[in-house]
């Protein structure tokens, strides 16, 4: 598995992140065998091409996030521009409320809400069951909802 972990880390995948690379390769893997196909002649080779099938994914979606805060800077921009101090108070509690999310649930809320995608889509995306979605989902609009109300933005 260094030659995978090899290949992540000169596709620029973050050293942090290298970890859950070698195990999305063993999980392929895995699944193939599930599947009743037979192994790779060269296994060394098949885990080097999908571990650079894994980089390049990383590196979408490193752009996808990029281009949802681009999106987001924009909407805050117009929201200023249009509503005042106002608009500018809930937008700063919002992305406040965000930023103190876990990772999971703000990535669902920012595809479900600022991407809008459905459900499916965002569990296709993350590869996890549409229920996790939808629970977290629950969890941080529940949250949000509380901060603001706290805050009392709204």
């Amino acid at each position: 598995m260094d030659r995978v972990r090899a290949v992540l880390a000169l596709g620029g995948v973050p050293y942090a992140d290298l970890p859950d690379g070698v195990q999305q390769v063993r999980l392929k893997l895995l699944e193939r065998a599930a599947d009743g196909r037979e192994a790779p002649r060269d296994v060394s080779a098949w885990a080097a091409v999908v571990a650079s099938n894994l980089a390049m994914d990383w590196h979408r979606a490193r752009r996808r996030q990029e281009r949802l805060g681009e999106r987001l800077a924009v909407l805050w921009r117009e929201a200023t521009d249009e509503d005042g101090a106002e608009a500018r108070a809930l937008s700063l509690a919002v992305a406040q409320g965000l930023g103190a999310l876990p990772a999971a649930q703000r990535q669902v809320v920012v595809l479900r809400f600022y991407a809008d995608l459905p459900v499916r889509a965002i569990a296709g995306e993350l590869g996890v069951p549409e229920g996790t979605v939808k629970s977290r989902l629950h969890t941080a609009v529940r949250l949000l909802r509380a901060r603001l109300h706290e805050g009392e933005v709204v």
